[in-house]
């Protein structure tokens, strides 16, 4: 069982800067792939940014790849998010996400899921 809370969300001026964090508990951290994604108004949720869990491959969503990265500290249970050059389109609720398999990509469907973070882009 894994439990992940999500912070650092909030609002930013477009071409802004944030950093999200996603703290899990459980001492098998290190056994899960780990992802985020988010949910804009009347959207589906999209995949965003998936790490697998030695932190040594990563993907991302081509909407977001050379602004976003996704990064993780096994010793801390924590995985980040770092949005740079952050547009109105990436306005939503990001949520992080965990699994035990390889690495978490756009066709995941994850088995652990944080309650989300909103991120709102301003012009």
């Amino acid at each position: 069982q894994v439990q992940l809370v999500e912070s650092g969300g909030g609002l930013v001026q477009a071409g802004g800067s944030l950093r999200l964090s996603c703290a899990a508990s459980g001492r098998t951290f290190r056994s899960y792939a780990m992802g985020w994604f988010r949910q804009a108004p009347g959207k589906e949720r999209e995949f965003v940014a998936g790490v697998r869990w030695s932190g040594g491959s990563t993907d991302y969503a081509d909407s977001v790849k050379g602004r976003f990265t996704i990064s993780r500290d096994n010793a801390k249970n924590t995985v980040y998010l770092q949005m740079n050059s952050l547009k109105l389109e990436d306005t939503a609720v990001y949520y992080c996400a965990a699994d035990r398999s390889p690495i978490l990509g756009p066709r995941a469907s994850p088995s652990y899921w944080g309650q989300g973070t909103q991120v709102t882009v301003s012009s």
